[in-house]
């Protein structure tokens, strides 16, 4: 009965063309008070001894009990946002993310920052499900470069948020070339340096041509998986089978240049012998 008095009552608010701030409080406050009574009876009867939840069970109860007290918490004090603020009962772990795009504003699911080197190979540098500044990554990813290969790289292809002045001190430290315009008023470019941003623009596709191929081809877009570790082990899967992929090119590129070069050279020993026996 009072499921469905709740429904009637989101009904209620959902079809009215006009939703003013009292309607919406005080539509809020009757879902709450459903809410509370249902968990009250969840509560007395998980005080009978022959009443048992399975683990999934217990979990979700505990994750409806923390999404009240959030919601509570937000109605009392009149606020719209709270600290980790959960936005699915199955998925407690994902947060809101705010991208400002104008399909869609507000983004849910892992946000990521993937790097690629000069042999195309792709790589995971940071995974979160809370909202983070993507400009943070840059020196622990030119970090983990030098770590991997014993020297800094001559350039790094970014975006335009990368390009603050901390990332740029420290990429100037280091004789580490940043592409994109300078900070501050903008200059009169040269012939040479239009040329080089051209050059650094059509090399930076690579980057982004590595996401749309991640989401397309190898499952990044379609993760459909639940669970925290599930989720960011599939993610990680993506970009490993992308990286196979284009080891697989290479090699076989390779392979079939051996076998065209080795087919030249013995299609010129008949002459060079022919010739010597001439001679």
């Amino acid at each position: 009965m009072y499921r469905d008095n709740a429904r009637k009552d989101y009904l209620s608010l959902a079809k009215c063309r006009k939703r003013t701030t009292k309607k919406i409080r005080q539509a809020i406050k009757k879902q709450l008070q459903y809410v509370r009574r249902d968990l009250g009876y969840i509560e007395l009867l998980l005080e009978q001894d022959d009443v048992k939840l399975t683990k999934k069970q217990l979990r979700r109860i505990r994750v409806i009990n923390e999404l009240f007290e959030q919601q509570e918490y937000m109605y009392k004090n009149k606020v719209h946002s709270v600290k980790d603020r959960i936005c699915s009962i199955s998925q407690p772990y994902i947060r809101p993310i705010l991208r400002g795009k104008a399909k869609s504003p507000t983004e849910f699911g892992a946000k990521l920052d993937m790097s690629i080197d000069e042999n195309g190979i792709a790589r995971l540098e940071k995974l979160s499900f809370d909202a983070y500044n993507e400009s943070d990554v840059l020196i622990s990813s030119i970090i983990n470069y030098h770590q991997r290969t014993g020297h800094y790289p001559e350039r790094v292809l970014v975006d335009q948020i990368y390009r603050n002045r901390n990332n740029l001190a420290y990429c100037k430290a280091h004789n580490i070339r940043v592409s994109g315009p300078a900070l501050g008023r903008p200059r009169q470019l040269t012939k040479e340096e239009k040329q080089q941003a051209y050059s650094d623009n059509v090399d930076r596709i690579e980057v982004e041509r590595g996401f749309s191929l991640a989401k397309r081809c190898y499952g990044l877009g379609l993760i459909r998986t639940k669970l925290d570790t599930t989720t960011r082990s599939s993610i990680a899967l993506s970009i490993i089978a992308m990286n196979v992929d284009r080891l697989t090119d290479v090699h076989i590129f390779l392979f079939l240049i051996s076998i065209f070069s080795r087919y030249k050279r013995q299609q010129k020993l008949p002459e060079i012998s022919t010739i010597n026996s001439f001679a």
